[in-house]
């Protein structure tokens, strides 16, 4: 059996449903031939929306597809029938998953099992003739095609949610630290950068006590600033609540690898080094470790740590070590709960618009004016009056003319091309 791959970081393409167009229909039948108008309503178009599944620990359902898009509404029918609306597209990702906008910020921290984030709402559905009858107008030949959907370039970055976070140089031996405390099977050898990715495993303390523990591939100096594995799996630690900070006891100075290492942590993220640290010297199995042991327990109690000594390979103190971990955790407070996501929604207002040229013709570019040219049935003359009516009512008819618009000239806005008429 082959590992799955370690996948925290990706970008992917999302496009929500077009909304259903609108209908114009006028009732027929042979007690009432001229009937009125009828058209029905579309449906609204999919929503994209992430939704947290607690049985996921990668991003790895994202490794192939990269683009995602949701279903269209359905038209509107005849005799008032509404079309139907589309399904949510619905992606599921691991707990503490990051959603950002590639050209914007952070959309959402989606961190509880079930917690929902709307990424991009489904277009509405157009709205049918029905709607746009008046005691002038009773038989209105308008309706709205349906709104299209939005897309967005989205990254979605993972910060492992752990308890306890295993931290220290390479080969301090926290893999096999993990191994020992839970089921977890991380790669285990004698040279430095073996965990190349981040592990997580589930150690019960009692049987009411479980902690889940996170080994974070062994740090550098200049982690912070990207060396060696550092910069790409710093955040993983970001999240835990407790760190156990692991020295290797054959290592050349083992207090100068906790100073480097808590160097680095701060230098990433300074809520990092106010975190809860139990130090540990491992490989206390060894005489030459054994020996070293009472200066170095000296020098860390100074800096006013209690450390522990233990051997992650022969289980001696291990057990300690996770009761103390333990112990600090019901010290803190509880995780604050999980708040409720709001839909994104782009910064820019959509009423906004610019006017520039674009070759031979003149371009409008405007969120709500490219929306109603999509919506609008060009081939009814009464829609066609009802969009030059949102023109002059957002300004973009004089803001035409200022520029220097002429009689015969070609104006775009978004997929259509119109020739302007004074």
């Amino acid at each position: 059996m082959t590992e799955t791959q370690f996948l925290d970081e990706v970008e992917i393409l999302v496009r929500s449903g077009k909304g259903g167009d609108g209908m114009v229909h006028f009732h027929r039948s042979s007690h009432n031939p001229r009937g009125g108008p009828d058209g029905g309503d579309g449906g609204r178009g999919g929503a994209v929306v992430f939704e947290v599944d607690d049985s996921l620990r990668t991003l790895h359902t994202f490794r192939f597809k990269k683009q995602f898009v949701a279903k269209d509404g359905a038209p509107g029918g005849p005799n008032q029938r509404s079309g139907r609306g589309a399904p949510d597209l619905v992606l599921r990702v691991p707990p503490g998953t990051r959603v950002w906008a590639v050209a914007g910020g952070l959309i959402g921290d989606l961190t509880a099992p079930g917690q929902r984030l709307v990424a991009l709402a489904g277009g509405r559905g157009g709205r049918g003739n029905q709607h746009f009858a008046t005691s002038r107008n009773q038989a209105p030949r308008i309706a709205e095609k349906g709104e299209p959907g939005g897309e967005l370039a989205l990254r979605l970055e993972l910060s492992l949610i752990a308890d306890v976070g295993l931290v220290g140089v390479p080969n301090a031996g926290k893999s096999t630290l993990l191994a020992s405390l839970t089921r977890a099977r991380p790669k285990i050898a004698n040279y430095p950068f073996t965990t190349l990715q981040p592990n997580l495993g589930v150690a019960a303390l009692d049987e009411e006590t479980s902690l889940v523990l996170a080994d974070i591939p062994g740090l550098i100096e200049g982690a912070h600033e990207g060396k060696g594995l550092g910069h790409d799996f710093l955040r993983h630690i970001q999240r835990t609540r407790v760190l156990v900070h692991l020295l290797d006891g054959l290592a050349e100075d083992p207090l100068a690898d906790f100073s480097q290492i808590n160097s680095e942590l701060a230098l990433f993220d300074a809520e990092l080094a106010a975190k809860p640290q139990i130090v540990a010297l491992n490989k206390m199995d060894l005489p030459d470790v054994q020996a070293r042991w009472p200066e170095i327990e000296k020098q860390l109690k100074k800096l006013g740590h209690r450390p522990l000594a233990i051997s992650a390979a022969s289980g001696e103190g291990v057990r300690q070590l996770l009761g103390r971990a333990a112990a600090a955790l019901a010290e803190l407070p509880p995780p604050e709960p999980a708040a409720e996501l709001p839909v994104y929604r782009p910064p820019a207002d959509p009423a906004e618009f610019h006017v520039e040229r674009e070759g031979p013709a003149w371009r409008l570019h405007g969120a709500a004016l490219e929306r109603a040219a999509a919506m609008t049935y060009w081939e009814h003359d009464q829609s066609v009056r009802r969009f030059q009516r949102i023109l002059q009512r957002l300004g973009a008819d004089v803001a035409l003319r200022e520029a220097g618009v002429q009689h015969g000239d070609m104006v775009r806005i978004g997929e259509h091309e119109l020739e302007w008429h004074e």
